[in-house]
């Protein structure tokens, strides 16, 4: 019987080693604040679409996840200096960051959309309307690929290292309009008395993804089934619709 207990403890032993080596740790990057994205709440929490979807990923993996505010002028950097481990913070796969990182499938695609105060009446779309205004973007975005490469040498273009710092900008008319996130628009701009939505929403890119370093492809496939899971068990729904009135699933 003696022997019987020993063999059993060694086995429970074994088998706690194992699952303790299984469980990963993880460190995520958000750029803040990128309401509803990320953001701190009322309470100086960090929360947002993409965080709470972090959570539930991390949970869905087995994995203790520290999560860590990065500028986004350093979030490919940061990876590559193995700062953190993962990028979720509303990176959109193009062809240049795939050169640089390893994207997870895309898990959500919202339009870029153009904002300004009340008073703009000037077509976005017409270039000899817009030369000469001047257009704010965040900087290092898919928005602000698409202002310059669409209407560079037309406007003037000023970039930018948060949303906020832009709104304050258009709020000052230092600005004339303004490219973002449409959530994020919606979010920092409408919420806010004497702007308005202007010009067509513009799709941009292939959907956002997580980016990991290149060498982590067997993180990745971890990542892509359990964002999987999350949409077919309605986990996903369930956070996107607390913050979007609109289905932005890929």
């Amino acid at each position: 019987m003696r022997k019987l207990i020993v063999a059993a403890s060694v086995v429970l032993a074994m088998m706690a080693g194992v699952a303790h080596a299984q469980e990963r740790n993880l460190r995520i990057a958000f750029d803040v604040p990128y309401e509803p994205f990320e953001y701190k709440d009322e309470n100086g929490e960090l929360t947002g679409f993409e965080v709470e979807l972090a959570e539930a990923m991390c949970e869905e993996m087995n994995a203790n996840c520290e999560f860590v505010i990065q500028a986004w002028d350093g979030m490919i950097p940061g990876l590559m200096a193995r700062k953190f481990d993962l990028i979720m913070s509303s990176m959109s796969i193009t062809p240049e960051r795939a050169e640089r990182v390893l994207f997870s499938e895309p898990y959500y695609n919202t339009p870029g959309g153009w904002f300004a105060r009340e008073d703009f009446d000037t077509d976005v779309t017409d270039m000899e309307a817009m030369e000469g205004m001047t257009v704010g973007v965040q900087r290092g975005t898919t928005m602000d690929t698409y202002v310059t490469e669409e209407m560079g040498g037309v406007v003037s273009i000023k970039r930018y290292t948060t949303a906020d710092d832009m709104v304050l900008d258009l709020e000052g008319q230092r600005l004339d309009v303004v490219f973002l996130d449409y959530p994020v628009g919606e979010q920092t701009v409408m919420s806010k008395d004497g702007f308005k939505e202007v010009g067509e929403q513009v799709k941009l890119g292939e959907g956002v993804g997580v980016a990991m370093r290149k060498r982590d492809e067997d993180l990745a496939k971890e990542v892509n089934a359990a964002l999987a899971t999350l949409k077919e068990d309605g986990t996903y729904d369930t956070i996107m619709d607390k913050y979007f009135a609109y289905d932005i699933k890929m």
